[in-house]
């Protein structure tokens, strides 16, 4: 099933998402996320993007890399991850969101992290991910926070997408998926 993309300006974008109650089944809606992803062009997708409001993302981070880059990409699900830790050089990158189309903005993050998650089957990891794979984790772990990457952004910076952000609530955007608006 292809689920809609919740578009910003819906509440559940800002809420912290609920824990999942171990060994729930998941596998259908785990399906269905890398589904929804895949339709829609992205490299990550969490829970709350699609009116979910639980801890679980799914990432697709190999369509980040160019096939020079020594980075092996991953596709891979994290249920309940908790951040262990950030640590590495700061590095900024243009971001953009599903849930947030025609916007984007250069973001700063660590460049490695340390997470701890569950996968598909109910095993605890624990694994270190560094460049471009860190992001995406880091960019939807944030979902799952109730933050949005334009909440990182100050000043100048956060005016010069206000306008574009009111258009995307109010569902003025161009998508090749569709897309839940909270304010059309």
């Amino acid at each position: 099933m292809i689920y809609p993309i919740v578009a910003y300006g819906n509440p559940i974008l800002k809420k912290e998402a609920e824990e999942i109650q171990e060994g729930s089944d998941v596998s259908t809606l785990i399906k269905d996320m890398f589904s929804t992803m895949d339709h829609a062009s992205g490299v990550g997708l969490a829970a709350p993007q699609i009116n979910q409001g639980i801890r679980l993302f799914v990432i697709d981070s190999s369509l980040m890399l160019d096939e020079d880059d020594d980075e092996k990409g991953i596709r891979r699900v994290f249920i309940n991850p908790i951040i262990l830790d950030e640590y590495g050089d700061n590095f900024g990158f243009e971001e953009g969101c599903l849930s947030i189309p025609e916007v984007r903005a250069e973001i700063i993050r660590p460049e490695k992290l340390t997470i701890e998650y569950y996968d598909e089957n109910w095993n605890l990891k624990e694994e270190e991910f560094g460049g471009m794979t860190a992001r995406v984790i880091q960019h939807e772990y944030d979902h799952l926070e109730g933050i949005l990457f334009v909440d990182y952004l100050k000043g100048l910076k956060k005016r010069l997408v206000q306008s574009k952000l009111i258009e995307v609530s109010k569902g003025r955007v161009g998508t090749d998926y569709r897309m839940i608006y909270p304010l059309k």
